[in-house]
């Protein structure tokens, strides 16, 4: 008879890893005049305010079982908004195999895994280029969880909860438990790389870059994606708006603030 992994490893006492996720992403525009930039701030504001954002975070705490025990939130002026979920363990009535396998979690109607005393956050940060040619919104989530289960779990979710250009993903295990017979556990699931974790219809959209420290039990992605149309960076009109020298131009300068936070250096051209 096949063991699985919790009947192969019986722990002393409770298991007190501890996993982090961290989530984040970026949305580019382009707005020429500052009344653009001052149209899609407001926009992002709303589409991402502090509700909305309770609303993620607390689904989120579905999907790895959690309870809600405290949510302190805030929207800042002149922008931006912060969400703070404190969380403790859940009841598990049945913790399925895949939970320690590498594979996308499921969507928020799926609750099916545990989660103890930890912590969910996030943070926004709209911005712009001082010359005024381009605007970001950043998003940065922290699924830090003790116990069984990898936040990773949630990932699919978050991916799915926000409109992405650039994804910088990582993953880390720190501290350690014990089996029955005192031997140190530092990692309790086999991980090789936080794509596994990523539904393959989302990784055909990206290109993608890991870099992987294995006997450090840290994981990190980066993703960009892959198909450009101007249209899609453009805040309130279309590029047929634009003299062939515009579009060539407004391009240029997309792809090169997204080949910045790709690769996270100045580029000189």
């Amino acid at each position: 008879m096949k063991l699985t992994h919790q009947q192969r490893i019986e722990l002393h006492g409770f298991n007190n890893l501890t996993k982090s996720l961290s989530f984040n992403m970026y949305d580019i525009c382009y707005t020429k005049t500052k009344e653009e930039r001052e149209a899609y701030i407001e926009y992002i504001d709303e589409q991402y305010n502090a509700d909305r954002l309770t609303k993620i975070l607390t689904n989120v705490s579905d999907i790895i079982g959690a309870h809600v025990l405290n949510v302190a939130k805030q929207d800042y002026v002149p922008q931006g908004a912060s969400v703070t979920v404190l969380v403790s363990e859940g009841p598990v009535v049945e913790v399925p195999n895949e939970s320690f396998a590498e594979s996308p979690g499921p969507l928020p109607d799926n609750v099916v895994l545990q989660l103890d005393k930890s912590h969910i956050t996030v943070h926004t940060y709209p911005e712009y280029h001082p010359d005024e040619g381009i605007s970001t919104f950043r998003a940065d989530i922290d699924v830090s969880t003790c116990g069984e289960i990898s936040p990773l779990k949630a990932l699919n979710y978050l991916i799915h909860s926000f409109d992405t250009d650039i994804m910088t993903i990582d993953y880390r295990v720190r501290g350690f438990t014990r089996d029955k017979n005192g031997h140190k556990l530092f990692i309790d699931h086999d991980i090789t790389s936080i794509q596994n974790y990523i539904p393959d219809e989302v990784k055909e959209e990206y290109d993608m870059i890991d870099v992987n420290v294995y006997q450090e039990n840290i994981f990190h992605t980066k993703c960009k994606l892959r198909q450009f149309d101007l249209n899609d960076y453009l805040f309130g009109y279309s590029k047929d708006k634009l003299s062939g020298d515009e579009r060539e131009e407004i391009t240029e300068r997309l792809k090169l603030e997204m080949d910045e936070l790709f690769y996270g250096k100045n580029i000189v051209n």
